[in-house]
């Protein structure tokens, strides 16, 4: 039988195409040749952020007034792909920019934010941290006890602590949730901007994680930090919860920029896998002939390629200036998360004594994704909203087997 002559309907089209090309040299030219001495010391990866900049990477999803290129969801993920192939540090250092605090702030936040901060980040001067996590509130946000206070000249005070916010240590500002007077659970949830420069903000410390060695969380304390009406990104509602929701639906673009980056190290892992099974010669043979390994690299590849169709769908559907939907989302994070831990698992197996050790980059790639599997919601977080989510009867957009119960 012939080739159906069907259309791809996630064919990326020409420029598209220039991007991915674009974010590959760089990421092979620039940041793969210091990875592994940025893994090792923990420096912010200055070089890979100088050249993401001269290359107008950190441009990518701001919008065009404030200096950026105005894409989206779908172009973020190619360039996160790229970069994550050969050092997640410096990918985070991407997925910060597109989406975290800056796309927040253009999507959210007043005229006054946007101004400040945008064109900083789309020209690579400026890294926009985010707090959310406390020691007491990890994946139960709405048990936060970082809070605002009236001072009673119409402006407030920020108490509080933030221990796990991405590259808090090199970030200029950082993107606060907290709670307004008078909020209880998830009513009154908000978010501030906060300058890290501004008096009673205090980095306290960094985390020592198993990877992601370059693009650390650190731990902040907020001790009455000022805060007015132009640092504010969307306002807590004591009587309401939907300023909470209205933030947690901006994650959808996190989690997405997260699959992205763990489709591109498993994708990094898999081709050196090849590489490596068409190299290695035993008994006068590459090893790459023997069928119980290239069973492992068809496994691989099937795991890798239907987390990367999820993610392909669930940022096409975002649409331009939209929202990933949360279902595809969850389902797409996921399947990523899975497919990187086990893709970059079987490579090291592959390569045995030589994947273990990091003279190659695959035990960092493991290393890096694994802690990709926590952030930006666990594995175990995306099934509970899919699950439950299913017996309410709600299902994605291309589902046909049952119709989605009404709300």
């Amino acid at each position: 039988m012939g080739h159906g002559g069907g259309v791809d309907p996630f064919a990326e089209d020409e420029d598209q195409t220039a991007l991915r090309q674009l974010a590959r040299e760089v990421a092979a030219r620039e940041i793969a040749p210091r990875a592994a001495h940025h893994d090792e010391t923990g420096e912010l990866p200055r070089q890979a952020i100088k050249a993401l900049a001269d290359a107008d990477l950190f441009r990518v999803t701001i919008g065009e007034q404030w200096g950026g290129l105005g894409m989206g969801d779908v172009e973020a993920a190619i360039v996160l792909e790229e970069i994550a192939r050969h050092d997640v540090s410096s990918a985070i250092c991407c997925q910060l920019a597109y989406n975290g605090p800056a796309r927040g702030i253009e999507h959210l936040g007043n005229q006054g934010l946007k101004d400040r901060w945008l064109p900083a980040v789309a020209d690579g001067d400026a890294i926009i941290s985010i707090g959310i996590t406390e020691p007491d509130a990890g994946s139960a946000v709405q048990s936060m006890r970082t809070a605002l206070t009236e001072d009673g000249q119409g402006r407030w005070r920020l108490n509080g602590y933030k221990n796990y916010s991405t590259l808090g240590h090199g970030a200029a500002a950082v993107l606060v949730w907290c709670r307004w007077p008078g909020g209880d659970g998830a009513r009154g949830i908000g978010a501030v901007v906060v300058p890290t420069d501004r008096q009673g903000v205090e980095l306290t410390g960094r985390h020592r994680g198993m990877g992601i060695h370059a693009a650390t969380e650190s731990e902040m304390a907020f001790d009455g930090v000022l805060i007015t009406e132009e640092d504010v990104l969307v306002a807590g509602d004591p009587s309401s919860s939907e300023p909470f929701k209205l933030l947690l639906s901006h994650l959808n673009h996190e989690r997405c920029g997260n699959a992205a980056m763990c489709v591109g190290a498993a994708q990094g892992a898999l081709e050196r896998s090849v590489d490596y099974m068409n190299d290695r010669i035993v008994g006068g043979r590459p090893i790459a002939e023997l069928q119980g390994l290239q069973w492992k690299l068809a496994d691989m590849a099937v795991a890798l390629e239907g987390a990367r169709l999820l993610l392909a769908r669930a940022v096409r559907l975002a649409g331009p200036g939209g929202t990933p939907p949360p279902m595809e989302t969850a389902m797409a994070k996921a399947a990523a998360n899975l497919a990187a831990k086990y893709v970059c698992d079987e490579a090291i197996q592959i390569h045995g004594g030589y994947g273990y050790s990091r003279e190659y980059p695959l035990e960092r790639a493991y290393r890096d994704i694994r802690g990709l599997c926590i952030g930006a919601g666990t594995v175990e977080a995306q099934r509970n909203f899919i699950g439950s989510s299913m017996v309410r009867g709600r299902t994605t957009v291309s589902a046909g087997w049952r119709t989605p119960a009404p709300g």
